[in-house]
């Protein structure tokens, strides 16, 4: 039977990197929250229960540390008529070694939805929390956007996207 883990924005991360003509662009997010509804048996995932996940990122929280690029990067994705970033699983399949699954479902970025599939680490490392970990390159052309040039800066379509997701289970 499924239990409710709902992820906890203060310990949840989603980090970024780009490449450009003149150097990586790096970031990350707070705010993460959503919730990941699975049966937990001896620190795995029991996929009999069909276990589901929903992840939503304010795209706001979208930070280099650089304001000329998290300006541009704001203005481009649009954060007023695109406050939100979410993703949610659709299917699940364990892959070979403890802990690690494939994992199907559906990105929502920029207002566009694709498709997506990756592989994802998910460890409990106490009764009541999932530790969920993975990384996925997207083209951002996929959603929509244009990668920014801005004088000698040429920023590469492709973003490789880190996610560090901690849920704890509801009381």
């Amino acid at each position: 039977m499924n239990e409710r883990y709902v992820i906890s924005p203060a310990r949840s991360k989603i980090g970024f990197e780009a490449s450009s003509s003149v150097h990586p662009i790096h970031g990350e997010a707070d705010g993460v929250s959503g919730f990941v509804d699975a049966a937990v048996v001896g620190g795995r995932v029991d996929l009999s229960a069909e276990p589901r996940m929903r992840v939503e990122l304010p795209a706001e929280r979208l930070r280099s540390g650089n304001p000329l690029y998290d300006g541009e990067l704001r203005r481009r994705i649009d954060v007023r008529a695109y406050p939100r970033v979410t993703g949610e699983a659709t299917e699940v399949e364990e892959l070979t070694g403890t802990g690690r699954y494939r994992v199907q479902g559906d990105l929502t970025f920029h207002g566009v939805t694709r498709p997506v599939e990756g592989e994802i680490t998910v460890s409990a490392p106490d009764d009541r929390t999932l530790l969920i970990e993975g990384e996925q390159i997207f083209d951002v052309r996929d959603f929509g956007l244009q990668p920014p040039k801005m004088l000698m800066l040429r920023v590469h379509p492709q973003v490789r996207v880190r996610v560090r997701i901690v849920a704890e289970r509801e009381p």
